[in-house]
């Protein structure tokens, strides 16, 4: 390109998120936070300080133990019901549309303060689905994050299947045509496009995006990073906080609660009055007091984000060693639990099924032969996972696998994209 582009590519992420702005001799992705390129997902609601922060700042003032709500796991919100709701924020409700477009318009503004320039059109990463096997609700949720980008200033927005951007990236690198796998496996979803890449078709392709005829198929199911964070903590930490004990009639404790402490994206749900009454009803009639007595005080301590964080360490340790010890001091002095690579494995190993039946599913509809895919190409934070990724080599023996920017690779295909359809 000898201009930059008009547009720019948007990959907002259940975990982290990214713009990328095509233009000569610089860098496809602009800063978002402290010189890097990704911004956390994440929104903290400062009630001492009345402020609101964004990104690796939210998550440090929240560890930092200032009053406040962290809201985090963002776009899980997309097609679900709460997107219809709203939360409690420094005593007044604020609506999930309107906190997704407090984060999406904070991106927006810092691309452009780094930029030097507007934006008016930008194209927009998506999940292969937002809901699995639910095309209206599917659709629903695109169209949710379409209105929440007008209403931050985007005049044009698109949507690009975000496979397909980190595709577009990795064709850059190449010197002759591959069949590939892209797997992109993020904090949310686990998506797959059967693509045929060379400069050539790029060449071809360089004045309107549309690689149709060169895509094979694409799938998708909704596993991602933050379901393998609720997996282990279900796991490891749940049960140190009474997570599968007995009551004294002989029934297991309710389980709603441990779910909504597990999952990113429902943690403040934990913090109403309707729990604390359900738990002080279960105390009554429970044998576990004292794994009981600390989840009252992870609750009454708001520590729920805390442990959240402390597992998704945990689980990013384990992806290159042999085990790992969660430090729960902030529960209970002393309170320790070490977790295997071993213990990792069984926790997930319904997940990477799914993920694996997923990748096997599309191999069949393309009808092709597994030996023809050249290239498996990895993107996204969770394609760490080693067992995962083992899972999804095994089903392409014959295929290399190649690893990518994993949190870059999409931000800069959908910059790509962006210049490709509006100059």
């Amino acid at each position: 390109m000898h201009h930059p582009a008009r547009a720019c590519g948007i990959d907002f992420g259940t975990s982290n998120s990214t713009v990328g702005w095509l233009r000569p001799g610089e860098p496809i992705l602009l800063p978002m936070e402290d010189g890097k390129p990704t911004l956390p997902s994440a929104v903290f609601f400062n009630a001492d300080e009345d402020t609101t922060c964004f990104g690796r700042a939210a998550l440090a003032e929240y560890l930092e133990g200032y009053e406040g709500r962290l809201m985090r796991a963002l776009k899980s919100l997309l097609g679900s019901s709460l997107i219809e709701g709203h939360t409690e924020v420094h005593g007044r409700a604020l609506g999930f549309r309107d906190l997704l477009a407090r984060f999406i318009g904070e991106l927006k503004q810092r691309a452009e303060m780094h930029a030097g320039r507007s934006f008016d059109q930008a194209v927009f990463g998506r999940p292969v689905h937002f809901v699995d096997e639910d095309s209206k609700a599917d659709l629903k949720a695109q169209e949710t994050l379409e209105a929440v980008a007008r209403q931050v200033g985007f005049r044009e927005v698109s949507f690009q299947f975000e496979p397909i951007g980190a595709a577009l990236h990795y064709e850059r690198s190449l010197e002759h045509e591959e069949l590939v796998l892209i797997a992109d496996i993020g904090g949310g979803t686990a998506d797959f496009s059967l693509v045929r890449l060379s400069p050539e078709r790029a060449r071809r392709s360089a004045g309107n995006d549309d690689r149709s005829a060169d895509l094979l198929g694409n799938a998708g199911v909704h596993v991602g990073g933050t379901d393998f964070d609720t997996a282990l903590s279900l796991a490891s930490a749940m049960p140190l906080l009474g997570y599968r004990s007995m009551m004294k009639n002989g029934a297991q404790i309710p389980s709603s609660i441990y779910f909504q402490l597990a999952t990113w994206h429902t943690i403040n749900f934990a913090y109403t009055r309707e729990v604390a009454a359900a738990l002080q009803h279960i105390y009554r009639d429970a044998s576990a007091r004292n794994e009981l007595d600390r989840l009252s005080r992870l609750i009454s301590r708001r520590e729920g984000h805390w442990l959240a964080l402390q597992v998704e360490a945990a689980k990013i340790a384990l992806s290159t060693a042999a085990s790992t010890t969660l430090c729960l001091d902030r529960i209970e002095t002393g309170l320790a639990h070490t977790i295997s690579d071993h213990d990792f494995v069984e926790a997930t190993h319904g997940l990477v099924d799914r993920v694996a039946s997923c990748v096997d599913q599309l191999i069949q509809q393309a009808t092709i032969t597994r030996d023809q895919v050249d290239t498996i190409y990895f993107t996204g934070g969770a394609s760490g996972v080693p067992q995962l990724r083992a899972r999804i080599a095994a089903e392409l023996p014959a295929a290399r696998s190649v690893e990518g920017d994993l949190y870059g690779s999409i931000g800069a295909g959908l910059a790509l994209s962006a210049a490709r359809r509006y100059g």
